[in-house]
């Protein structure tokens, strides 16, 4: 064999390259490629932090039973003076826990799943913390709202019973530039509206708004220990008829009533603490041994007010085995859709309705007569 033949032997044939498998070949590069930056850039994003925290089912609290106060085991509710009557089953109100605050929120991650989870709620990190309101502000208004709601409860709770005490609607401030400025003043006591007795906020609030604003009311104030009518034209903001004071309410209760419950704050315990008061100043067991659950804020006329977080409080009795719920009317829009199976969730609107539903409940009375939420 030559030598020119031997080269040619020993020379590998040129590979035949197809143009269509090296363009899908690049393709799969770039797709892997794309790919894989998505999921690290979803893996990124997903563990940074959120515009959003979570509510979520809280604590359950027996109103009938005990908690711990200061090391000790103690009576949620105790009346050392007065005769008081055993209990069974319970009575318990609701609290909604919040995961994350403003510099430590949750991760997007957290946020979809409690997007997918009906037990959570996202929502924006400035409607529980607004902008420039401290978390010790926060704190403090949350607590100070906890012990009206519970100087309301009582109040309510004694009217309920039949008891007669002074109830009065105090002025804590006056706006200036407002309609009562200069007519009414801080600490006088709002004692009536043309003609007709205040004893809560909420009834001066209905008061007002039946006067309207095209003519003046007569307000009968207690100013030290003289009694005054004055004339006050109130006016309209932000739909309502106001006068632009701001009150408080004073009592003094005829029976001493403790209501201890530590680190839980805001107002929408007042109607369960009202429901418990009353069960252990009534002879039998409301209850009939039943878990009962429920809530809503609560004035001194029994009135029962809407609440936040209904969704996460529903869950929460599921998870307290109660089958009976208790809402305030004003939530029941947001009840429907999200009530846990086999919960029978009722329609309230002051504590007479809810009274009357517990001992229906205890008596194993027909409850079929009384509003739910799914048909009020």
């Amino acid at each position: 064999m030559r030598k020119d033949e031997m080269a040619l032997f020993d020379e590998a044939p040129a590979p035949v390259v197809d143009p269509e498998s090296l363009r899908r070949s690049r393709r799969e590069r770039i797709g892997w490629g794309l790919l894989t930056a998505a999921v690290v850039i979803g893996l990124v994003f997903g563990l940074l932090p959120s515009p959003y925290v979570i509510e979520q089912p809280g604590p359950v609290y027996d109103t009938l039973g005990s908690v711990e106060h200061e090391g000790e085991d103690v009576p949620l509710i105790s009346i050392p003076d007065e005769q008081t009557y055993p209990t069974s089953g319970e009575l318990n109100l609701l609290t909604v826990s919040v995961v994350g605050r403003p510099g430590a929120t949750p991760s997007w991650f957290e946020v979809l799943g409690a997007w997918f989870d009906q037990t959570r709620s996202a929502v924006p990190t400035e409607a529980i913390y607004p902008p420039g309101v401290s978390q010790e502000d926060r704190d403090a208004e949350n607590a100070a709202q906890m012990v009206d709601s519970q100087q309301d409860a009582i109040a309510a709770a004694l009217v309920e019973l039949g008891y007669d005490f002074p109830r009065e609607v105090t002025v804590s401030s006056v706006l200036e530039g407002s309609p009562a400025d200069g007519v009414i003043e801080a600490d006088d006591v709002i004692a009536a509206v043309n003609g007709e007795p205040v004893h809560s906020v909420d009834e001066l609030r209905a008061a007002i708004a039946d006067n309207g604003t095209d003519a003046p009311g007569t307000f009968s104030i207690v100013r030290g220990e003289e009694t005054l009518d004055v004339e006050v034209t109130p006016t309209e903001n932000g739909g309502q008829a106001v006068i632009g004071v701001g009150v408080q309410m004073a009592y003094e209760f005829p029976i001493d009533v403790e209501l201890r419950l530590d680190d839980v704050g805001g107002p929408s315990a007042g109607m369960m603490f009202a429901l418990g008061i009353v069960d252990k100043l009534t002879p039998g067991a409301m209850t009939g041994g039943d878990i009962i659950a429920g809530t809503g804020t609560i004035d001194s006329a029994g009135v029962v007010g809407a609440i936040g977080g209904i969704r996460q409080k529903l869950w929460g009795a599921e998870e307290a085995d109660a089958d009976w719920f208790l809402a305030p009317a004003d939530n029941c829009a947001e009840v429907v859709g999200n009530v846990p199976a086999g919960m029978q969730v009722f329609s309230v609107s002051t504590l007479d309705d809810a009274r009357a539903i517990v001992e229906a409940i205890g008596d194993g009375a027909d409850t079929s007569g009384f509003a739910t939420c799914e048909a009020s």
